[in-house]
């Protein structure tokens, strides 16, 4: 019985392999639940910024093996290099049979041109970065290791978990304030450049939207495929249409060998 999802095209980012805040496991049970035609790795795949030799456990090892299998396999896997693994960038425009390394990607869907980019490009022409900048990588990873440790003391307790890390941002008028500004310098980017639909990562908040400019009546579609840490989040298209999933906290550090259908939660479902 086949329980895999059909996906044409599945976009997933911001994995940060390689460090405490990956939920590898439920990544791989994610991706053992789609059979796609066309997989984007759209950037911060393997932090190599915060790699370390003596932490790179199995269930990371898991998520490669599944990449991996998939190119062996015949499937079209495009990795689009972010900041996090900027150390790929040389090696851009690589080809190999069906896997391809780059910095962006255009697709025509159903009429309409897709910029693909991870998006760290942005971050020069965004001015309000200081809460980024004071809270610093080191200070993000602890906020992600203590969230950790408190939602396995929750579970044990039978209560749900949380995001702390979301929380902070949706509180913090300037973090708010960088979002709003990335997702609009990103579509007045894409607009200027011709294209109709852009899809991002970065940031690690999930999106789906339409965004007019001040300037004129234009609209551009906006997509982020959010993140790993904290959303376990990715993006799909069927039958030209986008949708944004989460992962469901039932399924949460479930052990891969007992297999079960993938329950997300649909966010939103947006024709193209």
């Amino acid at each position: 019985m086949n329980l895999k999802r059909k996906v044409q095209i599945a976009v997933i980012s911001d994995l940060h392999l390689g460090t405490l805040g990956c939920h590898a496991k439920e990544l791989a049970h994610y991706l053992n639940s789609i059979d796609e035609e066309l997989l984007i790795l759209n950037g911060d795949i393997i932090d190599f910024w915060n790699f370390k030799r003596n932490f790179w456990p199995s269930s990371h090892i898991r998520v490669l093996e599944l990449l991996m299998e998939r190119v062996r396999k015949g499937k079209k896997v495009i990795y689009l290099t972010g900041n996090h693994d900027d150390i790929l960038r040389k090696f851009s425009d690589f080809n190999l049979g069906n896997f391809t390394l780059a910095d962006k990607l255009v697709l025509d869907l159903n009429g309409k041109k897709h910029w693909f980019f991870h998006g760290d490009i942005l971050d020069s022409f965004i001015v309000d970065t200081s809460w980024l900048t004071k809270l610093g990588d080191a200070g993000y990873s602890l906020i992600i290791l203590l969230n950790r440790l408190c939602n396995k003391v929750l579970t044990l307790m039978g209560k749900p978990r949380f995001s702390l890390s979301k929380k902070i941002k949706r509180s913090v008028k300037q973090a708010l304030k960088h979002v709003e500004n990335f997702e609009n310098r990103t579509v007045d980017l894409a607009n200027d450049e011709g294209y109709e639909v852009v899809i991002c990562g970065h940031i690690h908040v999930p999106a789906i939207k339409k965004i007019k400019r001040e300037d004129s009546e234009k609209t551009v579609t906006y997509l982020n495929s959010g993140d790993w840490i904290e959303n376990l989040s990715a993006l799909e298209y069927n039958h030209n249409e986008w949708t944004l999933f989460e992962y469901t906290t039932p399924y949460f550090y479930q052990k891969e060998s007992s297999f079960e259908p993938l329950v997300i939660n649909e966010l939103v479902s947006f024709p193209i």
